[in-house]
């Protein structure tokens, strides 16, 4: 019997990797079973952005699976244990996780899980509902504790610059990258700028209605005081972690990390606006104005 729960857990533990925010939707990862142990490992069919050719996204993106994997076996009732980078000679073996020993199953850590949905990861914008500052606060904290800064950017003009780079590095990565090109068209809008979705009007005074309108939400930072693998993955955990307790308060998520890929203009903004520390995602939060979610990809195709 207690093999079978800890089989059950296992799955339950790659059920919820598979639904981890990817910053670019594209999940490059895969995952290896052996007995108890689940091997987390670069996909190489998912192909590394151009943009990413250090694999900082794709370490964000292992890290965002470990948190799911990590809170799944907590709220299934086991203790995991986490190695990450676990053997130089397997560089494309990100993290192992183990199921570990028994533990009171953690009530609170099933409920993240089970309650979050791709869905907050956003595309346009938000409606002009607040996200309280109590709520930003906390999320904070739960970045901090997984060894990262979330910072809120809630000057105006730091925000149009953000906005700025965000669209010069649009162009400079568009520049004989037709597909990345393509890409950064279909998934990323400018920071701070004003979204419509359907165009929606209302056929008496010809407005747009309130769902249509897009307004831009908190906008805010991960960084770390480092940029090596281990402080990328560490980004990773706290992103999904900030991102689980968002959503369970009804918010959603949308990334504008476009300016990262360009070293230049990454360094502009650790100097600017982070106080020295490496910018790792750039994000707005706030309550989505439609119902667009994104797409996971299946169980069997990720799974070795």
């Amino acid at each position: 019997m207690i093999v079978k729960q800890r089989a059950e857990a296992v799955h339950a533990a790659l059920e919820a990797a598979r639904s981890a925010s990817s910053v670019h939707d594209e999940q490059p990862l895969s995952f290896d079973v052996a007995g108890e142990e689940i091997g987390v490992c670069a996909d190489g069919d998912g192909g590394q952005r151009p943009a990413d050719s250090a694999g900082r996204e794709l370490l964000i993106n292992c890290g965002a699976a470990l948190f799911n994997m990590r809170t799944a076996l907590l709220g299934e009732g086991y203790r995991p244990v986490v190695r990450v980078m676990p053997d130089p000679d397997r560089p494309c073996l990100l993290a192992t996780v183990d199921v570990g020993s028994e533990m009171p199953a953690d009530a609170q850590a099933r409920m993240l899980v089970q309650g979050y949905e791709p869905r907050l990861i956003h595309r346009v914008g938000f409606t002009g509902l607040p996200v309280p500052s109590v709520v930003v606060q906390s999320l904070a904290r739960h970045a901090a504790g997984e060894g990262a800064k979330l910072t809120v950017i809630g000057s105006p003009e730091a925000v149009r610059v953000l906005a700025a780079l965000t669209q010069a590095a649009q162009a400079v990565q568009a520049q004989g990258r037709g597909r990345f090109a393509l890409e950064m068209l279909h998934w990323a809008r400018p920071l701070g700028a004003s979204h419509v979705n359907g165009h929606r009007r209302n056929e008496r005074d010809g407005q747009a209605d309130h769902r249509a309108l897009g307004e831009t939400g908190v906008v805010a930072l991960l960084s770390t005081p480092r940029d090596t693998q281990q402080e990328w993955i560490a980004t990773g955990q706290a992103l999904q972690s900030v991102l689980l307790r968002a959503s369970a308060r009804g918010f959603s998520a949308a990334f504008h990390s476009q300016a990262l890929g360009v070293h230049y203009l990454r360094e502009f903004l650790r100097q600017e606006l982070c106080a020295g520390e490496y910018p790792q995602v750039i994000m707005r939060l706030g309550v989505a104005a439609d119902d667009e979610q994104s797409v996971c990809r299946p169980l069997p195709g990720v799974l070795d």
